[in-house]
């Protein structure tokens, strides 16, 4: 099956790549291309609704103004002084430049995802995953990226979420990042926003030509048969998930394929009908003990969550360990990955 047949009915602006061209030329970093920040807002209220955009920016505007406070006082992320002692911890012990080095080593993964109800016209169909750029961070990283996807075979891609590197300040240089990895991508490009990105990137995001998933759905179509694919905001920063919105669409029974930045809403998810769950965020622990044990997950689900596919009371779930490196540009007994999921039609299983 290649990507040129006429797999999907997919969502896609005219014009795509030369926007994206022309939004890096004209726009200086951190300043958008909109114009002004009502601008945004506007085309933000039309894009999402007056709720979901008015709630989004206000959330947003109320961790910057007042720093630390909630949940994530305390979290690393949120402390980029640590992230030089770290830095300067790891190179002090000599293992810096081992771990920097394994950030650009950037692995192709293959998942089977076996669905008895997947139509026949959609077996064998390949879904690109590439999780957790923060490309801003990351310029090596990225190289390595554009190189290995020129390579790749696949039919649809999804992005699930954390573009930008710091969770507050300007975007600008991430945005470029982003559209020069994009020039690269096969369409069509789907993706969802994480817990470091603002929702003032999402007029330049579908600009690019992906079509972001807020608390939406949208039908991936072959002949006369169909899937769908889902997307919720972000579930561990701004709390802005809505699933009942997002499934509320999608014929019961029908395949459905959920991107959530974080798997932590594993549960929802599952008890909501989703065949399928793509996720990132954890980055797997990055800097984990051999056996690629991960110190930490920032995430609250089980540890076999934290990384590769699992399952949850009939839901496949997938958690990708990400391109891009968080805190510090290091890697440890967990190489970055993007994952090409294949889906399989299963055959029925015998009742007993």
């Amino acid at each position: 099956m290649s990507f040129t047949d006429p797999i999907f009915c997919a969502w896609s602006p005219s014009s795509a790549s030369k926007n994206c061209i022309l939004i890096c030329e004209l726009r200086e970093v951190g300043e958008s291309p909109m114009g002004q920040d009502q601008n945004i807002s506007e085309k933000l209220e039309q894009r999402l609704g007056l709720v979901h955009a008015r709630q989004r920016l206000g959330i947003e505007k109320d961790h910057e103004a007042i720093f630390g406070h909630g949940i994530n006082f305390f979290h690393p992320e949120n402390w980029y002084s640590t992230h030089s002692m770290l830095r300067i911890a790891l190179k002090m012990t000599g293992l810096y430049g081992r771990g920097h080095r394994n950030t650009e080593r950037i692995q192709v993964r293959h998942n089977w995802i076996e669905l008895e109800q997947l139509p026949s016209l959609f077996d064998g169909v390949s879904i690109l995953q590439i999780s957790d750029l923060h490309v801003d961070l990351n310029p090596g990283p990225m190289r390595r990226l554009v190189e290995i996807v020129r390579d790749l075979t696949y039919d649809v891609c999804v992005l699930t979420g954390d573009f930008r590197g710091q969770t507050f300040g300007a975007f600008g240089a991430a945005l470029d990042g982003l559209a020069h990895v994009c020039n690269h991508l096969r369409r069509p490009i789907y993706g969802v926003l994480g817990n470091h990105d603002t929702i003032k990137m999402l007029p330049e995001m579908e600009a690019m030509g992906i079509r972001m998933l807020l608390n939406e759905s949208e039908a991936l179509v072959r002949g006369d048969e169909s899937i769908y694919l889902a997307g919720v905001d972000d579930a561990h920063y701004y709390r802005a998930d809505n699933i009942q919105k997002a499934a509320g669409a999608i014929p019961h029974g029908e395949v459905s394929i959920l991107l959530s930045h974080t798997p932590e809403i594993y549960r929802q998810a599952a008890h909501a009908g989703f065949s399928v769950m793509l996720s990132g965020h954890t980055h797997g622990g990055q800097i984990c003990l051999p056996g690629s044990i991960p110190i930490t997950l920032d995430a609250v689900l089980p540890r076999h969550m934290g990384a590769g596919p699992w399952k949850h009371c009939g839901m496949v779930g997938y958690t990708s360990v990400g391109v891009g490196s968080s805190i510090v540009a290091a890697r440890f007994n967990c190489p970055p990955e993007i994952t090409l999921h294949h889906l399989v039609r299963a055959e029925p299983r015998a009742s007993s």
